[in-house]
C-alpha cells in the first residue's frame, strides 16, 4: 500500500502546473560554473544541537560544529573549468568531496571527469543548509540513498533548454563491497562501501546517471539511477584460470541497481518536495554466506526501500518588505533497508522504520538561516516513538 501512496503524491506534483520556466533551484557548484570571474570562492557551514527526549530519563545532549565546506574553483576558460569542495567534518575530519574539470564541447554538451557527486536524488547535490528544512538530512538520504555520495569517474551533462532538461550520465568506481571483510549489512545498507575517491580500488565500472525537467512553472521532477557491480579487493591479481578463486571472489560481490524519483514544487507560499528510491541486488545469498562472522551468515537484503514527502508554508511569503522567510513544515519518511531478503536470511523489523520531523526554517536571508525541529522515529518492531529535539544555523556564500 506505501508504494502506490508515495507514486500517486509524484504524479500529483507533475499535474499542478502548465506553465513553462526555467528551473530556479541551483547549489554552490552549479553558482560557481555560472561565474563569469577567474578564481571561484565559496563555501557553507553548520553547527546543530541535539537533545533526546526520553521520559523519566535524563539524555546528555550533543553540541556540533558538524560541517564547515570551501568551494575553490577556477575558470581557465570560458569552456575549461575546474571546481573543489574541501569540507571539514565533526571539526576534526578532512575530506575533499569534490574535484573535477569541466570543458564545454557544445552548447549542450559538458564533459566532465575527477571526483564528482554521484547524482541521486535531491539531498546527495543540494546539500548546502539553506536549501533543506530540518537540522538533519532527511534519513532515507543516509540510509537508502548515501549522501553524501562521491566517487571518481568522467561522463558528459548539460541542459537542453528547447525542451528544459537536465541530464547527467558518468561512468564510475564503484562501491567498496569486500575489502578484508563485508562492508555491506542489513542495518547499514551500502553506505559503508563509499570509497570517497580515497585510494578507491575497481574491477569493474558503474554507471550512474540522472535527467531532471523543469518545463513546469516551479516544478523540478528528477529521475536518477545507478547500476554496477561492489568491488572486490579478491579479483586483485587473481589468474583466469584459477575456477576454485574466481568463485571464491564472485562471492565477496552483489550487482546494485538503484532507482530514484525526486520531485520540488512551489507555488505562493507553500512549498512541497519528496523522493523516492528503490535499491535491488543480486547475489546476496551467496554474499551474506562469504561474509558471516564467527559463523553467523551477514544479513544484507535483497531490496530496500525508501521515500519522504514533505510540505511547508512560508508565513512571510506576502509581507513586500521582507525577504526574510519563516517556513513551517512537516516531513514524514518511511525506509525499509529489509524490504525483501533471500531465502536464508530472518526479516528483520527493526530496520523497517518511519520518521515524523516538525519544525521551524527561519531564513535571515536567501544565505543565513536558522532552524529547530522535533523528530520522532519508530521501527517496526517497537511500541513507542524515539524523540529528538534538534536545532541549528547554516550558512551558504
Amino acid at each position: 500500500m506505501k508504494l502506490p501512496f508515495i507514486l500517486s503524491l509524484f504524479i500529483l506534483f507533475t499535474t499542478l502546473l502548465l506553465e513553462a520556466q526555467e528551473s530556479s533551484y541551483s547549489n554552490s557548484v552549479e553558482t560557481m560554473l555560472n561565474d563569469d570571474g577567474k578564481l571561484g570562492i565559496g563555501g557553507y557551514g553548520e553547527v546543530h544541537y541535539n537533545q533526546p527526549l526520553v521520559s523519566e530519563q535524563k539524555e546528555t545532549g550533543t553540541a556540533d560544529l558538524h560541517r564547515m565546506v570551501m568551494f575553490l574553483g577556477y575558470n581557465f576558460t570560458k569552456n575549461t573549468q575546474f571546481v573543489s569542495e574541501i569540507e571539514f567534518e565533526f571539526a576534526k575530519e578532512l575530506w575533499v568531496e569534490q574535484a573535477f574539470l569541466q570543458h564545454k564541447i557544445s552548447k549542450h554538451i559538458n564533459l566532465r571527469a575527477g571526483l564528482m557527486l554521484v547524482p541521486m536524488g535531491i539531498i546527495n547535490e543540494y546539500h548546502e543548509p539553506v536549501t533543506f528544512n530540518g537540522v538533519e538530512r532527511p534519513l532515507i538520504d543516509n540510509r537508502i540513498s548515501l549522501s553524501t555520495w562521491r566517487e571518481i569517474g568522467v561522463g558528459f551533462s548539460g541542459n537542453v533548454l528547447p525542451v528544459s532538461m537536465k541530464y547527467q550520465l558518468y561512468v564510475m568506481n564503484g562501491l567498496n563491497g569486500y575489502d578484508t571483510k563485508g562492508m555491506f549489512t542489513g542495518a547499514a545498507g551500502l553506505r559503508e562501501g563509499r570509497q570517497k575517491g580515497s585510494k578507491a580500488y575497481v574491477h569493474s565500472p558503474s554507471f550512474s546517471g540522472k535527467i531532471e525537467y523543469y518545463g513546469i512553472k516551479s516544478l523540478n521532477v528528477g529521475i536518477s539511477g545507478y547500476l554496477g557491480k561492489s568491488q572486490s579487493k579478491l579479483f586483485n591479481k587473481l589468474h583466469n584460470d584459477s575456477i576454485q578463486m574466481i568463485a571464491r571472489a564472485d562471492s565477496s560481490v552483489i550487482g546494485i541497481s538503484m532507482l530514484g524519483v525526486d520531485a520540488r514544487y512551489q507555488i505562493n507560499a507553500l512549498e512541497l518536495r519528496g523522493q523516492f528510491y528503490i535499491n535491488s541486488f543480486s547475489n546476496t545469498l551467496q554474499y551474506n554466506k562469504f561474509t558471516a562472522v564467527s559463523g553467523k551468515n551477514n544479513d544484507l537484503g535483497k531490496s530496500m526501500i525508501g521515500y519522504y514527502f514533505e510540505a511547508g508554508y512560508n508565513i512571510f511569503r506576502h509581507i513586500k518588505e521582507t525577504s526574510q522567510q519563516l517556513v513551517p513544515f512537516v516531513r514524514y519518511e518511511y525506509y525499509n533497508t529489509h524490504h525483501s531478503v533471500d531465502e536464508e536470511t530472518a526479516l528483520n523489523k527493526s530496520f523497517e522504520n518511519q520518521i515524523i520531523t516538525t519544525g521551524i526554517t527561519y531564513k535571515l536571508n536567501k544565505n543565513a538561516v536558522i532552524k529547530a525541529d522535533l523528530q520522532f522515529a519508530k521501527s517496526a518492531s517497537a511500541t513507542e516513538y524515539k524523540k529528538v529535539f534538534n536545532t541549528g544555523i547554516g550558512v551558504m556564500f
